[in-house]
């Protein structure tokens, strides 16, 4: 299913999803962070591939069984004791270091253009993302920040995806009304939990299409809604 049908009347915003929408962690890994075997092997270089695969794989677990977003701490600890090291401060705030989030994360390339022309357009754009509190601090390093008015972030609001307060706290924040706002995400049941909310919905398919709910394969389609 497509966009080729008539535009969607009397839409005023776009809530984006960010990760897998917006922007992509360099080397095609979210979590832990693309230079976490490079600090970890500064404090013990004997670690080997096998067993920081075997602490990945408990990480995720971790995060798919949490209820919330959980901190960077908690995780990294996670990680940490799956590999059998002590989960010193110096150790943990090196993990969580502050660098330039081009380093780990780029834009996908019809981002940018997509963002300025809703803006030039008038559209009023928010995000709602399944992330953690830095996510705004990322936008801003990436050059993106500056186009949303509002954040629903998981780890702020204590709830995720397809939680309604997620959908609802941006669409409240603009002062819009649900089917004032089309919600975009790279997960189609997100997507279809937002429509059944009273949202639109499109799910961006960059890969792999969808029969579940109306779809895009590029992020420059949603201007054809507006």
């Amino acid at each position: 299913m497509t966009t080729s049908s008539l535009p969607a009347s009397g839409l005023r915003a776009v809530l984006f999803d960010s990760g897998g929408v917006l922007m992509r962690p360099i080397g095609g890994r979210w979590n832990p962070r693309a230079d976490f075997e490079e600090n970890v092997l500064a404090h013990d270089p004997s670690i080997t591939p096998g067993r920081f695969a075997e602490a990945m794989a408990v990480g995720d677990r971790f995060l798919e069984d949490s209820p919330g977003t959980p901190s960077y701490e908690d995780y990294h600890r996670v990680l940490l004791d799956r590999l059998g090291l002590r989960p010193t401060p110096d150790l943990l705030a090196q993990l969580s270091r502050d660098v330039h989030p081009s380093v780990v994360l780029e834009l996908f390339p019809d981002v940018l253009d997509t963002l300025a022309e809703l803006r030039r357009r008038g559209v009023r754009l928010a995000v709602v993302s399944d992330a953690w509190p830095d996510l705004p601090d990322l936008h801003e390093g990436l050059g993106i920040h500056h186009y949303f008015e509002v954040y629903a972030i998981s780890a702020v609001l204590g709830c995720e995806k397809p939680d309604p307060r997620m959908y609802h706290h941006a669409s409240t924040g603009l002062g819009l009304e649900p089917s004032e706002c089309l919600f975009v995400d790279d997960l189609p049941e997100l997507v279809s939990a937002a429509m059944e909310l009273g949202y639109e919905g499109r799910a961006l398919c960059r890969t792999e299409a969808t029969e579940q709910v109306p779809s895009i394969t590029s992020l420059t389609e949603v201007l054809e809604l507006f």
